[in-house]
């Protein structure tokens, strides 16, 4: 058979040389040991903490090794595009300071471009052309009712799916026969001619997991469908070369692929970069563990912690101690230092699945939210409510002083101990709300109608915002002795028959009339900040 007439007829027309495409994308000028990683995300528009998990370990991998950490979109499924996927990305990515050094949309050396696979069909047509011409790939004219009918028979056979041996129909086509279903203008994709023996085991080291067994591939994957647009396996072989990417840290159900991908590189006669597989994120669900699911966990998603608003270094900084075994022992003895000086390797990535425990960050997100100061805090919160917010609690920041105020007394700051009541933006906002907002309903009082009424009523007899919080508390005991209450917990401990309650139960009753809450910070404060007149008609309202 004639295979530079075949690929002529197949892939028409004059492409560039393969080796100008070398001399085009020269190996890059970095300092020896330098990692050069990427992100390669499809654009779905749905980007998840896997994303996330594999983004930190790359940049964290290129970035302290003096290298390079660039942005692909791969794209050839265009039934999965989503308009403004890109920029979700980024979006998302940003939120969470990943620092990308060149890629779509990013800016940065372009060299390496462009960044859309779509944008990159003439390279692969060129080498699709040349393993025609050596035998190494041949037009298959299969239609989906037929492939879906070798899957059906295989499963009923309890063999191994796909396309390879004797069921690669269009292998062996004749010459005559390859011609005929051309001229009869039928479609067709283009597969590689896999000479793999699945008896054949491979060793490979695996940059996370070590040394590991593959089979051999036998698969005769397709590498260019018939829109011209090549498959994930091959333009990211591709890519990964001419990008001169070193290292690809990715999820474990990439495993799978890998020896497709080996045989690929081979065929195309370039060095592999190093894979590294890292493992599934898991979740315990009742008395087993599974993987976190697109349909099951809206945790799974990245916009999620967006919208909640979780702070992005305490995200960061979880996900670093999934990643690393040891980080968060030395983030213990380092909690001020940067991030950045935590010597990060892929040998200590987890090599088995790894539980996502979202209680875990929630501890993690309190603790370093209450390390920031009030005027970070402000812009923190300002920020979420921008973009998440209702116009209510973006109106909470009309006011500056106030609110500095707010996060001054809510975050405990002056105090003998940093109060950690802050879990997220939304929860926060949540929290500070009665601060800004009259409370719509009141928390359970344990005093009885009559006697609240009364206390209320004695409160707003000799209430006055001028005093300091020593006579005030002095007017709040006088009210409890006046009612049947103790004035000191001492008295109330040592006969409790004696008394209605205790003083606390009247600082409760005037705390839920204030706020609508049984728990705040300091009740004497809130009231400082809310002022003499709001303060009043609260607790009027309240009776």
């Amino acid at each position: 058979m004639d295979l530079k007439a075949l690929a002529e007829r197949l892939l028409p027309g004059e492409y560039p040389s393969l080796a100008s495409f070398e001399e085009k994308y020269p190996p890059r000028n970095l300092p020896k040991g330098a990692q050069v990683t990427r992100l390669a995300p499809s654009p779905t528009g749905f980007i998840h903490l896997g994303n996330l998990f594999a983004a930190i370990a790359n940049e964290r991998i290129a970035h302290q090794s003096g290298g390079i950490l660039y942005l692909r979109i791969e794209d050839t499924d265009l039934k999965r595009k989503v308009d403004g996927a890109v920029e979700a990305v980024k979006n998302a990515l940003r939120y969470f300071d990943i620092r990308f050094d060149e890629g779509a949309e990013i800016g940065g050396d372009d060299t390496y471009a462009p960044w859309y696979q779509r944008q990159r069909a003439e390279i692969y047509r060129a080498f699709v052309k040349h393993l025609i011409e050596i035998g190494r790939a041949y037009p298959c004219f299969c239609t989906e009712e037929e492939l879906t009918a070798l899957r059906e028979e295989q499963t009923a056979k309890k063999e191994i799916t796909g396309y390879y041996g004797k069921y690669a129909r269009c292998r062996n086509l004749t010459e005559e026969e390859i011609y005929r279903n051309l001229d009869a203008g039928k479609p067709f994709v283009i597969r590689l001619k896999s000479m793999g023996d699945p008896e054949n085991k491979i060793k490979f080291r695996d940059a996370i997991k070590g040394e590991i067994t593959v089979t051999e591939n036998d698969q005769d994957v397709v590498i260019l469908k018939s829109d011209g647009i090549p498959t994930y396996h091959f333009a990211h072989a591709i890519d990964d070369h001419f990008m001169r990417t070193t290292l690809v840290i990715r999820g474990e159900e990439w495993l799978a692929s890998l020896p497709i991908h080996i045989e690929l590189f081979d065929v195309l006669g370039f060095e592999r970069p190093r894979y590294g597989h890292n493992c599934s994120l898991m979740k315990q669900d009742g008395e087993t563990r599974r993987k976190l699911s697109k349909r099951k966990d809206p945790e799974l998603s990245l916009e999620f912690y967006r919208k909640e608003g979780y702070y992005a270094r305490a995200v960061k900084v979880y996900m670093l101690t999934l990643l690393n075994s040891n980080f968060e022992e030395w983030y213990l003895k380092n909690p001020e230092k940067p991030l950045e000086e935590f010597k990060f390797t892929a040998e200590k990535m987890s090599k088995s699945g790894t539980l996502f425990d979202i209680d875990k960050l929630n501890d993690i997100s309190k603790n370093e939210l209450s390390k920031l100061s009030a005027e970070e805090m402000y812009a923190f919160l300002k920020d979420w409510a921008e973009e998440f917010g209702t116009d209510v609690q973006k109106n909470y920041f009309s006011d500056e002083e106030k609110m500095l105020k707010v996060l001054t007394l809510c975050m405990g700051i002056g105090g003998k101990k940093r109060r950690k009541d802050f879990t997220t933006a939304s929860q926060a906002m949540e929290f500070i709300g009665y601060f800004f907002e009259r409370p719509a309903s009141h928390e359970e009082y344990r005093v009885d109608g009559a006697a609240r009424r009364n206390i209320l009523h004695d409160f707003l007899e000799i209430y006055d915002s001028a005093d300091d919080a020593q006579v005030w508390f002095s007017k709040v005991k006088e009210i409890a002795a006046a009612n049947g209450f103790a004035a000191e917990m001492k008295e109330y401990k040592a006969s409790p028959e004696a008394f209605k309650g205790s003083v606390a139960d009247v600082a409760e009753v005037l705390r839920i009339a204030t706020t609508g809450k049984a728990n705040t910070p300091d009740l004497y404060s809130i009231q400082q900040i809310l002022g003499e007149e709001e303060t009043r008609e609260r607790i009027e309202g309240a009776m």
